[in-house]
C-alpha cells in the first residue's frame, strides 16, 4: 500500500507542476525536475523521504 501511495503522490506532483508551468509560470518546471531527481535518487539509494514520513507519522507499512 505504501508503494502505491508514493507513486500516486509523485505522479500527482508531476502532473500538478506541469499544469502550473503551462498556465501560471514556466518556473514550475523546476519542481517537476526536483520530483524526477528525487525518484532517481530513491531508486539508487533505496531510501525515500516520503516512505519514512508514512511510516513514522502515519504508521503505514507495507
Amino acid at each position: 500500500m505504501k508503494t502505491r501511495i508514493i507513486k500516486a503522490v509523485a505522479g500527482s506532483f508531476v502532473l500538478s507542476s506541469l499544469t502550473l508551468a503551462y498556465y501560471v509560470n514556466p518556473m514550475w518546471l523546476w519542481f517537476t525536475a526536483f520530483v524526477g531527481a528525487n525518484l532517481l535518487q530513491s531508486a539508487i539509494t533505496k531510501w525515500c523521504l516520503l516512505d519514512t514520513i508514512l511510516e513514522r507519522v502515519f504508521g503505514i507499512t507495507d
